[in-house]
């Protein structure tokens, strides 16, 4: 092993010395190129003779333009593309590569040693290949198989071969650290180092360590819709984030960064995960919350309701008289019945009970509703919803300039011309004439009349109508929304499903919001659901993939929604039933519901099982937390056995909370996690337990994820991990409501978890204490 490891740091010296020449080429080049574009951004205009006094000149003039244009555009993007070059080669420097694979391919005379990194190297010559990108389809052979017979799929068919040994590497700061001949899985020796280490701030993409059944996910690429439904830690997101540096890499003449779209939970995951991409030699994607997209949209006609203020609602109020119609409400505005009574709702608005406004000017009545309304069902009924509506519109256009016309003899038109001011005078007198036919030159030659002026002033007045008009705002949504919610004879008519037993509660509630501009989270997708199943979706065609995170969390309107919004993509679905924390999360209990989405044919689910983030002992007290959890493989990676501390006074708790995280900082731990039910709950421990040492409050509006010791609620902890974490108290997850919370927090904690309990312990924790799974400790 000693020989062969010299042998392997000369071949590691000798490509770094590659490197560091392409590194020196390319520093050059992107010196060069960057000048180039600062020269041309410098001195556009100069190299451009701007005439416009006759069309030849003219087109001269935009000849010059577009030529200038293309070459800023060209020098910028490759200046783009060598600044990218550079980034990755000088990740490479401090380790080349990380993989060998010893294939001889069927038909060949030898076996041909390939080296795998996170990017492609060739030799001097551009011949040969010193290291291979770790997507190119030779590479899934490290990822999938063991030594013997082999295949993989290239764009020219199926390859087969021998694998005769399967090598991995450990090489930091161009020194190789060690060795290890691999089978099956990826080398646990390098995959437990990587776990032992801290949380570091952001999530690393660690290729290196990819399991096959990950790299199933990364590389699918037939279906429509990819469901990744994954244990707690078994690396869902950097097997999804390395898919779309994978697709990104396979598709980079028709696939681009700007055309991928991740939906993740929070803004505060967002800068989690942002730097996963460019570490792989990719730009980062788009990132959005669903929730940004519904404040986008409704944010001006609504105070919209955070999901997380929907959570913390549930988790706090309880006691309320309303708690238990608002608890039915969430659950079944967000169930398949629900959506498909708003299909059949609206295919019902085709014969009867669309609602118009009065289109108003100036205070009076234009055009009424009811006008609207005789009109549009007046329309031949054999036309289709949508033609209908673009017919009512062209007429309403058409309609209001004709009526306008009234308006032009009216008092406060001559009122409005008294009180021009001169400046405005002057502009109406300038276009006025401009549009008779004067030239710049001569407008002082042009006499203003009257009449003239007030046709201006009034339909100057009217372009804000008929903007609205184009927007649909004659549409009456929120009264059309409200006919759902009329009593339960009312809903009945477009479903034969059971409602709630509280429905009549609901109904007034959800009226009563709208009614004040407020819309609660569970309404928010359904309304704008049914707003573009009348008016006509609002389609994006430029995305071709989106990815959803935390997709348990997610409601059946929602995937619809995001079908529907984006019809040319390709969708992959990450999601953890265990880890559903909202109340409508039965409908997408096993993810099988999404197969409706495109249809079986087109729909791929791959369950990963294993997880990796804790160590064994946490994965055994975890899984035993959901009724499901002896599904979930631990990765045999000892540590500390989880603690239960039962204290009798909240003095006592916070006293030897405090100790225990001192203790854990004293040991090397750098990420801590008090994790708390609620927000409520956090603010609270935060202030006591600030008393005794420093730490952070997580709160919703946070937007960075913080290293050091935090106090963070349970929801928001989601898709992190902490070195360490300390959770608040057991006893308030007693409702199997909050079974799957309680579960997620556990599952934060990579190396050790101490729980505390006041008063009663969680009933979940009954089967662990008895298993001696976890440890109770006396204060």
């Amino acid at each position: 092993m000693g020989e062969n490891k010299q042998i392997e740091q000369k071949r590691v010296d000798e490509v770094r010395e590659q490197i560091a020449g392409e590194i020196s080429k390319l520093e050059q080049e992107t010196s060069k190129r960057k000048d180039e574009v600062v020269h041309i951004r410098k001195y556009f205009w100069d190299e451009v003779k701007i005439n416009t006094d006759t069309f030849d000149d003219y087109l001269e003039t935009i000849l010059g333009l577009r030529q200038e244009a293309q070459a800023l555009a060209v020098s910028q993007s490759s200046h783009r593309q060598a600044s990218k070059r550079l980034a990755t080669l000088k990740r490479m420097e401090r380790s080349p590569y990380f993989g060998r694979i010893d294939l001889r391919e069927e038909g060949a005379d030898r076996t041909e040693q390939i080296y795998i990194g996170i990017a492609a190297l060739m030799d001097e010559s551009g011949e040969d290949f010193l290291v291979y990108d770790w997507r190119a389809p030779v590479s899934s052979v490290y990822y999938d198989y063991q030594p013997g017979a082999v295949s993989y799929e290239t764009p020219g068919g199926t390859v087969n071969g021998v694998l005769e040994k399967k090598m991995q590497f450990l090489i930091e700061g161009g020194h190789l650290q060690s060795l290890f001949d691999t089978s099956l899985t990826i080398g646990d020796e390098i995959l437990q180092q990587v776990l032992g280490k801290g949380s570091n701030k952001q999530m690393q993409s660690i290729v290196a360590t990819i399991q096959q059944e990950q790299n199933e996910v990364i590389r699918h690429e037939r279906s429509r819709l990819l469901v990744v439904h994954g244990a707690a830690g078994s690396g869902k997101t950097s097997a999804a984030l390395q898919r779309i540096a994978y697709l990104l890499y396979r598709n980079r003449h028709q696939l681009n960064a700007d055309q991928i779209i991740l939906f993740s939970p929070n803004t505060m995951f967002n800068r989690y995960v942002a730097n996963v991409l460019p570490e792989l030699g990719e730009e980062t994607m788009q990132q959005v919350t669903f929730q940004a997209y519904l404040n986008r949209r409704l944010g001006q006609s609504f105070d919209l309701e955070e999901p997380y203020d929907q959570l913390e609602y549930l988790l706090t109020a309880a006691r309320t008289s309303d708690y238990a119609a608002r608890v039915a409400a969430i659950e079944y505005k967000a169930s398949i019945p629900f959506f498909d009574a708003v299909n059949a709702y609206r295919q019902s608005l085709e014969h009867t009970g669309m609602v118009f406004s009065d289109l108003l000017f100036r205070g009076n009545v234009l055009i009424s509703r009811h006008e609207l309304d005789e009109r549009f069902y007046g329309t031949d009924v054999s036309l289709g919803f949508h033609n209908r509506l673009e017919k009512l519109l062209e007429w309403l256009i058409k309609e209001v300039k004709q009526r306008i016309k009234a308006e032009y003899t009216q008092p406060w038109v001559e009122e409005e011309m008294q009180l021009l001011s001169e400046e405005k005078y002057r502009k109406a007198h300038r276009y006025l004439a401009k549009k008779r036919g004067f030239k710049r030159a001569d407008t002082a030659d042009y006499e203003m009349e009257d009449d003239a002026l007030a046709r201006l002033l009034v339909h100057q007045k009217v372009k804000p109508l008929l903007k609205e008009i184009r927007a649909y705002s004659f549409i009456h949504i929120n009264a059309i929304y409200k006919q759902l919610f009329q009593g339960e004879e009312q809903l009945k008519r477009w479903t034969n499903k059971p409602l709630p037993s509280n429905w009549e509660a609901i109904c007034a509630a959800t009226v009563a919001m709208i009614d004040s501009d407020r819309l609660a989270y569970e309404d928010a997708t359904p309304y704008l659901y049914l707003q573009e199943l009348i008016q006509g979706f609002q389609v994006n065609r430029a995305i071709k993939q989106i990815v959803v995170d935390e997709a348990q969390d997610y409601s059946p309107f929602q995937f619809e929604f995001l079908k529907q919004l984006f019809p040319a993509t390709k969708m992959t679905v990450l999601g953890d039933f265990n880890q559903a924390i909202f109340s409508h999360a039965q409908e997408t209990s096993d993810f099988h519901s999404l197969t409706s989405l495109y249809g079986p044919d087109k729909t791929k689910l791959i369950p990963i099982t294993r997880s990796y983030r804790s160590t064994k002992p946490i994965i055994e007290l975890t899984r035993r937390l959901v009724p499901n959890g002896d599904q979930i493989i631990p990765f045999e990676r000892d540590g500390a056995i989880p603690t239960l501390t039962r204290v009798k006074t909240k003095r006592e708790r916070h006293t030897q909370m405090a100790a225990q995280i001192n203790r854990l900082k004293e040991r090397g731990f750098s990420s801590i996690a008090v994790i708390c039910q609620s927000a409520a709950e956090s603010r609270n421990a935060h202030e006591a337990l600030s008393e005794q040492l420093e730490l952070k409050l997580i709160a919703t509006s946070s937007t960075e994820y913080e290293q050091g010791t935090v106090v963070i609620p349970s929801y928001l902890a989601k898709g992190m991990e902490f070195d360490a974490v300390i959770l608040y108290d057991t006893a308030v997850y007693q409702d199997e409501s909050v079974r799957r919370l309680f579960y997620t927090a556990c599952t934060r904690a990579m190396h050790e978890l101490h729980l505390f309990s006041l008063g009663d312990d969680s009933r979940f924790l009954q089967r662990a204490i008895r298993d001696g799974v976890l440890i109770i400790t006396k204060p």
